[in-house]
Order: C-alpha cells, then structure tokens, then sequence
C-alpha cells in the first residue's frame, strides 16, 4: 500500500501517518526502488489501533508507552489513569456550571464580577456606595480573589468577614470611604491622615497581617500605592504599620 492507501484504510490523514512517523509511532516501512513506501497489514493495524487510543482521549506519549514492546505502562494502567483525568474534568465541568447558575440566577452582576462564590457572599452584605474608594476597594477584592492561591484567598475573606460582623462595622466602612475620599487631592503630611488610618485600621482585624503576605517587599502593595493619591497611599502604609504592630 501507498501512504494514501494506508491513511485511507485507517481514516486518517496522510499528514497524521507522517506525524507518527516522526514521534516513532508508527515504524517506517521499507522502500521500494523507485523510493516509494510501501506499507503492509501490519502498519494498517498499528495506525488504526493509534486512532482508537487516541479518540480515548490519550495523549501521544501515554500511546507510545501502550505500544512500547518492551517497557512502558500497560494498557489497562493508561486506561485507568485517563478515566481518573476524566473523572476530575466531569468534577470541576459541574462545579464550574453550578458557579455560572448562581450568577445567573443572581440577576444583574457587578461590574467587576464574576466573584468567586465566597467573595459575592460577602459583597452581598456590603450596601451600595458612591464613594470612588469603595469602588476601588471592589475592585482590589476582585483581583486578590483572582489572583491570590485558594488558602490565601480563603484566611483573607475569612478576616474580613468577621471583620464585618460587628453592628457598627457597616457604618465605620462608610465613614472610613469618607474620609479616603476626602484626602483624594491632599498632601501625605495632611492631619487627617491620621485620623483615616487609626479608622480604618479599627475596622480591620490584625489578624489580616498573617491571612496574607502584606511585607515591604509586596509587588501588590507598589502598585495599589501606585494607583492611590498620594495622601490615601500614606493612609494604607499607616494603617498596614498599625494592623502590623497590633498583631500576636
């Protein structure tokens, strides 16, 4: 048979046959004198058993160790690892659809959403603010949730939820926005400086030192003071100095 032929009888390309020549797949046949391959049975039955592995869903290096003659994982060992892997995709497939229910069903999304389920939880608590801070705390929630590892993620939300247990917790955050907002054109000497970082830090428990890896060196912590007017930049770096002094 010709590479067609072959490609052919096993309904795959031609281009395939060459690609599994080249990972060591298929063995190269011999050549007639005119230079063409020329292909037996025996390269039929190879290729088709290499299409069946690979509508399993096995990847082209666990194939090669299936038909390895000598070492290699045995096919019922491949076997059972893919349907473990798909095992997990079924898994994280369900759990992403339940996500995507939950916002659905949530109606109008935020415009920094979608949270993960523990951060709309404890957004859904927060009233509704105007204050340009409070947008912007929004949004630094949204990238720590993304961006943080789920430990990390999960010891921050968790301080900040009790954070925000108290009776009073809701109104010191409105009056913390408040005063971040009223330092947006002030110089970082301002007097009320102080004052915004011992409210704030008030609100926040010292225990959000250890639930995240806040030190000098923190590429995070450049760019949000970065992004802050100078005087509310002073404001964090105080009140991170407090919550650091305070904590056990």
């Amino acid at each position: 048979m010709r590479i067609g032929e072959l490609a052919a009888t096993a309904g795959v390309t031609t281009r395939a046959v060459r690609h599994y020549h080249h990972l060591g797949l298929l063995p190269e046949p011999e050549r007639l004198s005119n230079g063409y391959r020329h292909y037996t049975l025996r390269h039929a039955v190879v290729l088709a058993r290499i299409r069946r592995l690979t509508e399993l869903g096995m990847g082209l290096t666990e194939v090669r160790d299936v038909l390895a003659d000598d070492a290699g994982k045995d096919l019922v060992e491949v076997l059972t690892e893919l349907d473990e892997d798909l095992a997990r995709q079924e898994a994280e497939i369900r759990e992403r659809r339940q996500r995507l229910r939950a916002l659905l069903e949530a109606g109008e999304l935020p415009a920094e959403g979608p949270f993960s389920p523990e951060l709309t939880g404890l957004l859904a608590g927060l009233p509704g603010s105007d204050s340009p801070t409070a947008a912007k705390d929004r949004e630094i929630l949204a990238l720590l949730d993304t961006g943080a590892a789920p430990e990390e993620r999960e010891r921050l939300l968790s301080a900040l939820r009790r954070a925000l247990d108290g009776p009073d917790a809701l109104a010191r955050a409105q009056e913390a926005y408040a005063l971040l907002d009223a330092l947006a054109d002030a110089a970082p000497d301002d007097p009320r400086v102080e004052q915004a970082a011992r409210t704030l830090a008030g609100l926040l428990p010292a225990e959000l030192m250890s639930a995240t890896d806040l030190g000098p060196d923190n590429a995070f912590l450049h760019a949000l003071y970065a992004d802050f007017a100078p005087a509310q930049a002073e404001v964090i770096r105080r009140v991170l100095r407090i919550l650091a002094g305070e904590r056990p």
